[in-house]
C-alpha cells in the first residue's frame, strides 16, 4: 500500500518517529566517551591462551532476517549415537569487550534494549561492537559462550555444558533460505560441510515441539504486525502481517531449551535471574472459552487452554479475534533475582518450565550477566557479592526497558497506520471486531491491515462480527486515526 511520493512527507513520518523516541526518553546517540572505549576494546583479539577452547571446528552457522548483523547466535545440530542429537550453540561473548565499571557498560545499562523502529535501530553497543567486533560474522574468529547440549532419542535435555570458547561461523543464512534447503525439491545447500546440520535442526526443532506440547507449554501463533521499510519506493513505508517460517519456529526451540538449561543450572545452584510467568487465572481461561464459542472454534470438554491452543487453525477467517483475545489470558512475564533462598514460584507458566533470557547479549542487556554466571558455574565457581548485587538490579532495568520498547513499537505502528490512511479520510473500510474497549470496539481492517478503536455510537457488535468503519480523522504527527462504525 502506497501512496503519494516527496520527502516532505517522508520527513513527516520520521520527524513523529523522532518525537515518540524522545517522548519516550530513547537514547538516540552515544557519548564521546563510550565510543572511545568502544573502539579501543574492539580491537581486543581472543585467543586460546585465555583460557578459551578452540571449536573453530565446528560448522557453524546463523539464521537471521536478511540484512541482519548483529548476530547473536551460531548453531550447529548433528545427529548422536542411539538416536539422539547434539547442538552446539555459540552466543556472543560480550563481556570480553565490555569491561564492568566502564563507561561502556554504564550507556548500556542506560539503554536496557536494542529499539529497532521502521527508519532505524538505536542499539544497546556501539556498531562497532554490536555489529562488528562483537557479532558472529561468517568466517571471522569470535570469542563466544559455548552451549553443548546432549538430547536423547526423543528430544528430552540429558546433558549442558557451557565454556568460554573460539569459534568461527561458516555462513550468516536467512530463516527462508534454511526452509528452501529443507523443505524445498532441491537442496539449496548441498556440499557445504553444514548443510547435514540444517536437516538435523529440523529434527531438533519438531522434536522439541511434541516435548513442549507435552509439558503444557503454549505460543500464541498469532502473526505479528510489523512496518517495514521499503528501500525501492519514493516513501518507503508500508504496513504488513508477518507470519513466522517453520525455520524461525525451529530456531525458537533452540532458545527456549538454553533458556530453559540455564534456569536449571542456575536453580541448582541456587543464584541467578530467571523469567517468570504466573499462570493463567481461571476466570480468564473461562472468559476465553466463551469468546471461542462465540466465534465458532470448537472446544471440546476436558480440553486444556494449551491444547486447544495448538489445534487452532489459523486458516481460519476468524483466526484474527481469536488469538487477540487469547493475549488476554496470560499475565505479563518479569524477571526475578535469586541468592541463597529459591523463588517461591520459578515457573514461565506460558512455557510450563524454568527459563532464562540467555541468547540476546548484543542485544539485551541481561543476557550478558547471565551468561558470565552459567560459564562460572559450569565451571564450579560462584559469583561474588557485587556480582550478585548486579543481577539484583537488573529488573528494574528491564522492566523499564521492555515498556519503553513496547511503547514506542506501539507508537510506530500507530504513526504508520496513520501515513498509509492520510488520503483517505471520509472512506469505509471492511473490519472485522476483535473486542470491546470502554464502550467503543477494537477492530481489524484488512486492507490495509490496520488495528483501530471505532466510536460504536450504542451499537454492540460481538467478537468476530463483519463491519464497516468510516475514517473520521487522521494526524500523522500524533499517530492517530479515529474511525466510526458505519
Amino acid at each position: 500500500m502506497h501512496s503519494g511520493n516527496g520527502t516532505d512527507e517522508r520527513g513527516q513520518v520520521e520527524r513523529a518517529l523522532d518525537a515518540a523516541r524522545t517522548e519516550l526518553g530513547i537514547r538516540c546517540t552515544f557519548p564521546p566517551e563510550v565510543l572511545a572505549e568502544a573502539e579501543a576494546s574492539a580491537k581486543r583479539v581472543a585467543t586460546v591462551e585465555d583460557g578459551r577452547e578452540d571449536r573453530r571446528d565446528l560448522p557453524l552457522v546463523t539464521i537471521d532476517p536478511p540484512g541482519s548483523r548483529d548476530l547473536d547466535q551460531a548453531l550447529y545440530v548433528r545427529e548422536a549415537d542411539g538416536g539422539g542429537i547434539q547442538l552446539f550453540y555459540a552466543i556472543a561473548d560480550v563481556g570480553f569487550f565490555v569491561d564492568r565499571g566502564g563507561a561502556l557498560e554504564a550507556e548500556a545499562w542506560r539503554r536496557g534494549l536494542t529499539v529497532y523502529g521502521p527508519d532505524r535501530k538505536e542499539p544497546l553497543y556501539p556498531p562497532v561492537l554490536s555489529q562488528g567486533a562483537g557479532s558472529l560474522l561468517p568466517d571471522q574468529d569470535r570469542p563466544a559462550m559455548l552451549f553443548e547440549f546432549g538430547l536423547d532419542a526423543a528430544g528430552e535435555l540429558r546433558s549442558t555444558v557451557v565454556r568460554r570458547a573460539l569459534v568461527r561461523s561458516r555462513a550468516q543464512l536467512t530463516y527462508a533460505q534454511v526452509v528452501e534447503h529443507v523443505c524445498g525439491g532441491e537442496r539449496l545447500f548441498a556440499g557445504e560441510e553444514w548443510a547435514d546440520g540444517l536437516m538435523a535442526m529440523r529434527r531438533f526443532g519438531e522434536l522439541r515441539e511434541k516435548v513442549e506440547a507435552a509439558r503444557g507449554g503454549v505460543s500464541i501463533p498469532l502473526v505479528s504486525q510489523h512496518v517495514t521499510q521499503l528501500t525501492t519506493r519514493p516513501l518507503g513505508y508500508e504496513l504488513e502481517f508477518e507470519a513466522p517460517q517453520p525455520s524461525e519456529e525451529w530456531n525458537e526451540q533452540v532458545s527456549l531449551l538454553t533458556g530453559h538449561a540455564a534456569a536449571l543450572m542456575m536453580l541448582e545452584a541456587r543464584v541467578g535471574l530467571v523469567r517468570v510467568m504466573g499462570a493463567p487465572e481461571p476466570a480468564a481461561v473461562e472468559s476465553f472459552r466463551r469468546a471461542a464459542g462465540t466465534l465458532r472454534f470448537p472446544w471440546p470438554e476436558g480440553v486444556s487452554y494449551a491444547e486447544f491452543i495448538r489445534t487452532v487453525d489459523i486458516t481460519h477467517p476468524l483466526v484474527t479475534p481469536l488469538l487477540w483475545q487469547a493475549r488476554r489470558v496470560n499475565r505479563g512475564a518479569d524477571y526475578l533475582a535469586f541468592d541463597g533462598e529459591l523463588p517461591a514460584d520459578p515457573l514461565h507458566h506460558a512455557l510450563a518450565m524454568p527459563y532464562a533470557h540467555t541468547t540476546a547479549p548484543l542485544r539485551r542487556l541481561c543476557d550478558r550477566y547471565v551468561l558470565d554466571l552459567l560459564v562460572q558455574l559450569s565451571a564450579g565457581g560462584r559469583p561474588s557479592a557485587d556480582e550478585v548485587a548486579t543481577l539484583r538490579r537488573l529488573p528494574k532495568t528491564m522492566d523499564e526497558a521492555e515498556r519503553r520498547e513496547s511503547r514506542f513499537e506501539r507508537l510506530a505502528i500507530d504513526i504508520a497506520e496513520a501515513w498509509v490512511l492520510r488520503d483517505r479520510v471520509g472512506q469505509r473500510f471492511a473490519a472485522t471486531v476483535l473486542g470491546k474497549r470502554d464502550g467503543d470496539v477494537e477492530v481489524q481492517i484488512e486492507d490495509p491491515p490496520v488495528r483501530a478503536v471505532a466510536e460504536a455510537g450504542g451499537r454492540k457488535p460481538a467478537a468476530g462480527d463483519a463491519v464497516q468503519v468510516t475514517l473520521d480523522r487522521v494526524s500523522v504527527d500524533e499517530g492517530r486515526v479515529t474511525f466510526t462504525l458505519a
